[in-house]
């Protein structure tokens, strides 16, 4: 999870488990939430009118109701978002 970044909205009987940068994790995070039968929803706060993807205007954050919270925290310990081979690596 990202640290030292702007603060998540405060949202009423939600809490922010999980902030990134990129859509994709986010989404996954949140498909594997759900797959836990764990609501959630991600609140963006990337500015559509400019192609933003790093500071404060590029957050992504995923919330869950306040009684799923601890779950979903444990879940989010374990979870790494995939790296992707861009094909450069000498064999």
């Amino acid at each position: 999870m990202m640290k030292d970044r702007s603060s998540p909205d405060n949202v009423e009987n939600w809490e922010c488990v999980y902030e990134t940068g990129t859509p994709y994790e986010a989404e996954m995070v949140k498909n594997s939430l759900q797959n836990r039968e764990i609501p959630c929803q991600i609140l963006s706060k990337r500015d559509s009118s400019f192609n933003v993807n790093s500071g404060d205007l590029a957050l992504i954050y995923v919330y869950v109701p306040n009684e799923f919270a601890d779950q979903a925290k444990k879940m989010i310990e374990n979870f790494e978002p995939p790296s992707f081979d861009n094909g450069d690596e000498e064999e």
